[in-house]
């Protein structure tokens, strides 16, 4: 047993020197180990048995200008989605009233953009105000930010702000090419200097190596401080996309990921995101066993399929698993103090 896992609770102070030698000493750990460390260290600075019910609306779909290999929602790629405008604030808060009803307690908002313009800024606001006066959680995915706009994101009261790293900082220029590495760190600069927190993760299964998923989790555990929430995705397969067809991750190297983020970002939730609808009960059990806080909820996760309400509450049911409150981020904090 790595001398990491030896003593889990010595890791529930974070710390953001990580090497991705150590990290890969985790990430390799005999399972049965890494997921009693996981486990172990998840109780400590997390509530056990309470998962976050987040939901998570496109506001504004298709027609981006970027070229991500995984998403069907950009404009360099024949996917059959057709773009649409933004919506109405009016129709955004009724749609975050529905998710309140269902049980979320955050609400996200996805456009399709490769930058939020000054043009739409109004009406995103308006959302956020909206959403915020519903007792949400809010959180907006727009794409790259310029200097003032996550400080008037903030004054709205925004929540979080997700912006994923996707990848490594090698396999990245595979992914994508219309936006650099170091767009995304300016991006998420901006919204800490905001005061923003920070939704930051990113997807496996994109045809990348291990090294690279250790590479993800490791530039990840050395953001300072760590991102509050850390949604790991796995790929879904969208016909006409570049990276349709990719060989599907296996389910044991995707549970690696969970609890190795759950041991090296002890604070932060871990959010089971993309590529919920593909996974067994029995795979996604063990992704709460991992260290997995977090889940999206809804039948459409922006454009892609996610289980319906009824299936996740029966999941739930069988688990012994309860929604959590807002905060949870928070409160680790302050449990580790």
């Amino acid at each position: 047993m790595t001398a990491f896992l030896a003593d889990p609770l010595s890791l529930a102070k974070a710390r953001f020197d990580w090497t991705r030698d150590e990290v890969e000493s985790i990430h390799n750990a005999p399972f049965t180990d890494l997921i009693f460390a996981a486990q172990t260290l998840h109780r400590e600075v997390h509530q056990p048995n309470k998962v976050q019910k987040s939901r998570l609306l496109s506001i504004k779909t298709g027609g981006c200008a970027e070229d991500c290999g995984y998403c069907n929602q950009s404009a360099h790629f024949d996917t059959g989605l057709k773009a649409s405008k933004l919506m109405n604030p009016v129709v955004v808060e009724a749609k975050a009233r529905d998710a309140k009803a269902g049980g979320a307690t955050r609400f996200c908002m996805g456009a399709a953009w490769r930058e939020l313009k000054p043009r739409d800024e109004p009406a995103i606001l308006e959302m956020v105000k909206r959403v915020k006066a519903l007792g949400l959680e809010t959180c907006m995915t727009l794409g790259m930010l310029e200097d003032g706009q996550a400080e008037r994101l903030a004054e709205a009261g925004l929540d979080f702000y997700n912006h994923n790293l996707d990848t490594s900082p090698e396999y990245y220029k595979k992914i994508i090419t219309t936006r650099t590495w170091q767009d995304r760190i300016d991006t998420l600069a901006r919204v800490r200097g905001a005061g923003i927190q920070v939704c930051c993760g990113g997807i496996i299964g994109m045809g990348e190596d291990e090294a690279d998923r250790i590479g993800l989790l490791t530039e990840l555990a050395t953001l300072t401080p760590h991102p509050e929430s850390v949604p790991i995705n796995h790929l879904v397969d969208v016909e006409g996309t570049p990276l349709s067809g990719s060989k599907p991750l296996d389910g044991i190297a995707f549970v690696r990921a969970i609890a190795t983020v759950r041991l090296i970002m002890p604070q932060s939730v871990v959010r089971l995101s993309a590529g919920r609808e593909t996974m067994s009960q029995e795979l996604q059990a063990l992704c709460f066993l991992a260290g997995a806080g977090s889940v999206f909820v809804g039948d459409e996760l922006l454009t892609t399929p996610n289980p319906e309400l009824a299936s996740d509450s029966a999941l739930f049911e069988t688990l012994g698993l309860e929604g959590d409150e807002p905060g949870a981020a928070k409160r680790a904090q302050s449990a580790t103090a």
